[in-house]
């Protein structure tokens, strides 16, 4: 499917995430000892980059082949293909949003390993080619809502978790879907120091309800905008929850296990009073240090094109409200 992007421009990240917010998230690591104010403020890998240099390194990506229609579509502006590649959250590579495209370029994807085990009846290990070339891929664009309140419409290639799940064929105790990214400070920075990485304990780990996890929206990502991932977006194959906050999008899993338990996750472990384990997208439900009632949509808009929305419960996708009619979801953040 060929996709046309509006021209491209820079965007800062003072233009898609309010300074409070901004500041306030990281806050929490410089009050845990692992930032100083000028790390916080002004990073040294935070320069600016010139994407029109000739010695600029930048991650090869391929074509993908998938379905000629999006199996689930929307009608907003898609959010231009460069603003999704230079403005992204991945600690292992820093925890400037321009760190990950600047530190991620020799980031090695081939050969890879995902391991599907557990507690399950096939245990599965796929290499790189197998990402590809397991299930159909098909193109999904879907609503991307930061928990620092900006947003993204980003057409993504993948296919269902609950197809490479039901491969592997859980048993019957399995409750739960526990997700681990790579661990390899050597191409990962930010893994190699917890002041450069953020204070996380890695490897980076995620969870699911089983429930979750089987329901068609949620989508094994191995591409966007029709291309294999850039490595700064999750190369070579990562989750995409669209009704959660991006933090539980996991990026560069190597690991997906079942379990009867509710399994650990990264950003509960920092701050459980801030980050909770469902993270549903909830205008209702306020961050303890800001609103989550509006969102600031990251499109074509130059620095007066404020483009703030209000936020939908579940991003919009109100189909999966029946996976919580028991739950209280004030107290499950």
């Amino acid at each position: 499917m060929l996709i046309k992007v509006p021209k491209k421009s820079d965007i800062s990240e003072n233009m898609v995430t309010d300074q409070n917010v901004y500041q306030d998230r990281r806050n929490i690591l410089k009050s845990m000892g692992f930032f100083s104010a000028s790390a916080l403020l002004a990073s040294p890998s935070a320069k600016a980059i010139d994407w029109f240099s000739k010695k600029e390194k930048v991650f090869e990506t391929a074509p993908l082949t998938h379905n000629k229609a999006p199996s689930f579509s929307t009608d907003e502006t898609l959010t231009p293909e460069q603003k999704v590649i230079s403005h992204n959250n991945f600690y292992e590579f820093g925890t400037s949003k321009s760190d990950p495209i600047e530190n991620a370029q020799e980031f090695k994807v081939d050969p890879w390993s995902m391991t599907i085990e557990g507690l399950v009846e096939n245990p599965i290990t796929l290499g790189y080619d197998d990402l590809l070339s397991s299930f159909p891929l098909e193109e999904r664009i879907y609503r991307l809502r930061c928990v620092e309140a900006w947003s993204m419409v980003i057409p993504w290639n993948g296919f269902p978790l609950a197809s490479l799940l039901n491969k592997a064929k859980p048993l019957g105790s399995a409750k739960y879907v526990a997700f681990e990214t790579l661990y390899d400070p050597k191409q990962m920075p930010g893994q190699r120091s917890r002041f450069v990485g953020g204070g996380i304990d890695y490897p980076y780990v995620e969870g699911l309800r089983l429930d979750e996890a089987m329901h068609p929206l949620t989508l094994m990502s191995v591409g966007l905008y029709g291309k294999t991932l850039p490595a700064q977006n999750g190369a070579p194959i990562r989750l995409v929850v669209p009704w959660k906050y991006g933090f539980k999008s996991i990026k560069s899993v190597v690991k997906i296990k079942l379990t009867d338990r509710k399994p650990p996750t990264t950003w509960n472990i920092l701050a459980p009073r801030e980050y909770g384990f469902y993270a549903n997208v909830n205008p209702k439900v306020d961050h303890p240090r800001w609103s989550q009632a509006r969102e600031r949509r990251i499109t074509t808009g130059g620095l007066f094109s404020q483009n703030r929305i209000p936020t939908l419960p579940f991003n919009g996708y109100e189909e999966v409200a029946d996976l919580y009619k028991d739950l209280n979801l004030r107290r499950n953040y």
